[in-house]
């Protein structure tokens, strides 16, 4: 049966396991959407197409499947930048598509017309023009590069002229999703690394991306059990150790209160560990680093003394057979840890403090909600305040770091998990970023609860003024009625400025299952001195 080249995308995406795709289209991209609608396949017209790369690339982070998002060529592809640029320093599995003029029109037109290519090429792992002739096999290698370790975006660009062929009906293609399988280790292969440990007295484990991407937490979590090691994960494994369990010390963050506990130890395990979670400096540490990985280390940021490489659930399970029970100081010492980072938050307030407001939600929200986290000031809070209690729970721009995350990234935790509840932290600045897909939530049928911590200016630069001995200057907000702007956009809406109203905003938004935006008024005044406490800037 002969198909056309979106026929075969279109069949190629649903078959991967991604039955959406998000953007905002342009001219070239309507035979594409056709394909999709003729697939059973679902679009999301986002408002910006930045945050529908992000909402694609945060699906391809929860489910392993790669997300896929288009623009229209020119300004709709140099504004898909950011989301892709997210995808890959957050190593998400992203397909991006570009519409781009036809041949002879790319050769002579000037208007819209620019090198998408060389603009995607540094952002992503594999770029490439579609061909009608060879489509099939574009898509295989696709698939397989976005979703190879460590994971990122491809890019298509897709001429006009490409889109209504009939595809090549190459032969002796391979299956288009990689079927992989890992041997189980030979345990003479892990004698080197066996010593190491059985000479460890005080292990500490500190784990990554690395953990998620072999789906190793549960194996994990039983090396750490085994040996009695406390755990420091990166900020994107939140929940990859339950945060209520008594070995879970908190994340790292490249600050100074971390250096405590793992001075005490003798031996840093590193688990799946990506250079890419953590601070720009050198690493800090003389303690021993034994890594356990994935993918080699190519950055020569840690120091390692040896490094395993594999399938990281096979080898923390073999390991746990060939190593005796550790000493089992972990228990007391993540605990000193947990109770030095919270009197470290416990600054006064004079009104509702940000780190109280996670507390409250957290008590408020079942225990399986997902949250995502948006950049800024508050998201230091956020991050060791909110508990997460599974994998992919806790979802983040950290690599990229960028502002304008937390709604899309809500989206595509609601695409993921429909039953349950999601919640959205941001600033007030980060919301005003991304503020237009509040409506994509309402007629989408995506409910979501949007916590806005409003302090009226972007808090992170205004800290950092302040850390600085500067002004505060050019960071002013402020003036935002969070009841109206978000009836304006079809959702539910209301302002807090106290722990009783905020519970029951939070309570409210859960029996309505409703997109829901709370404006909550605090206190930012501690800031400086929570930052001074956890974190080196």
């Amino acid at each position: 049966m002969e198909t056309t080249t979106v026929e075969e995308m279109a069949a190629a995406f649903k078959e991967m396991g991604t039955p959406f795709v998000v953007g905002h289209p342009g001219g070239e991209s309507v035979e594409l959407m056709e394909a999709m609608r003729a697939q059973g396949m679902r679009f999301i017209l986002m408002k910006q197409e930045v945050a529908g790369a992000m909402l694609a690339s945060t699906w391809g982070e929860i489910t392993g499947n790669p997300g896929v998002c288009l623009s229209t060529r020119g300004p709709g592809a140099t504004n898909m930048v950011n989301g892709i640029a997210h995808a890959f320093l957050d190593r998400a599995p992203l397909i991006a598509i570009t519409d781009r003029y036809s041949a002879p029109e790319q050769e002579i037109g000037l208007r819209q017309r620019l090198d998408q290519q060389a603009i995607m090429q540094p952002l992503v792992k594999w770029s490439t023009a579609i061909e009608a002739s060879v489509v099939r096999q574009q898509l295989r290698r696709a698939i397989r590069i976005c979703t190879a370790y460590a994971p990122g975006p491809v890019h298509f660009d897709l001429p006009q002229s490409e889109t209504k062929k009939i595809s090549g009906l190459a032969k002796n293609l391979p299956n288009l999703l990689p079927n992989y399988h890992y041997p189980i280790p030979d345990p003479r292969g892990l004698e080197s690394a066996v010593a190491v440990l059985k000479a460890a007295e005080k292990p500490v484990l500190l784990i990554g991306l690395g953990v998620l991407w072999d789906k190793a937490s549960f194996s994990t979590i039983a090396l750490a059990e085994h040996l009695g090691a406390p755990v420091l994960t990166t900020s994107k494994c939140k929940g990859a150790i339950p945060e209520d369990h008594p070995l879970r010390a908190g994340c790292i963050i490249g600050g100074l209160i971390e250096r405590d506990l793992v001075s005490k130890a003798d031996l840093i395990i590193t688990i799946g560990l990506d250079a890419v979670e953590l601070q720009p400096k050198g690493w800090p540490y003389s303690t021993k680093v034994l890594s356990l990985a994935n993918i080699p280390s190519l950055d020569g940021l840690v120091p390692s003394v040896e490094e395993v490489v594999g399938n990281l659930n096979h080898i923390t399970t073999v390991i746990c057979t060939l190593i005796p029970e550790g000493s089992g100081w972990g228990i007391n010492a993540a605990k000193k840890f947990r109770e030095r980072v919270h009197k470290a938050l416990e600054t006064p307030s004079l009104g509702l403090s940000p780190q109280r407001a996670v507390e409250c939600a957290r008590q408020v929200l079942p225990r399986d909600t997902i949250a995502t986290c948006d950049a800024g000031a508050s998201r230091l809070l956020v991050v060791q305040k909110w508990e997460s209690y599974g994998p992919r729970e806790f979802l983040t721009s950290n690599g990229l770091g960028s502002m304008g995350f937390a709604i899309p990234g809500a989206l595509a935790a609601r695409l993921a998990h429909p039953n349950r509840p999601v919640i959205a932290f941001t600033g007030d600045g980060g919301l005003l970023m991304a503020v237009a897909d509040i409506q994509t939530a309402v007629i989408e049928k995506l409910p979501i609860i949007i916590l806005v911590f409003d302090d009226g200016e972007i808090g992170l630069i205004r800290t950092k003024q302040t850390i600085k001995g500067i002004d505060p200057y050019g960071v002013h907000l402020g003036g935002i009625n969070w009841e109206y702007l978000a009836r304006g956009l079809g959702a539910n809406g209301t302002t807090v400025d106290n722990e009783a109203t905020l519970s029951s905003a939070l309570e409210h938004a859960l029996k309505s299952n409703e997109t829901t935006v709370i404006g909550v008024k605090i206190d930012p005044s501690g800031y400086v001195d929570q930052f001074n406490a956890l974190r080196e800037l």
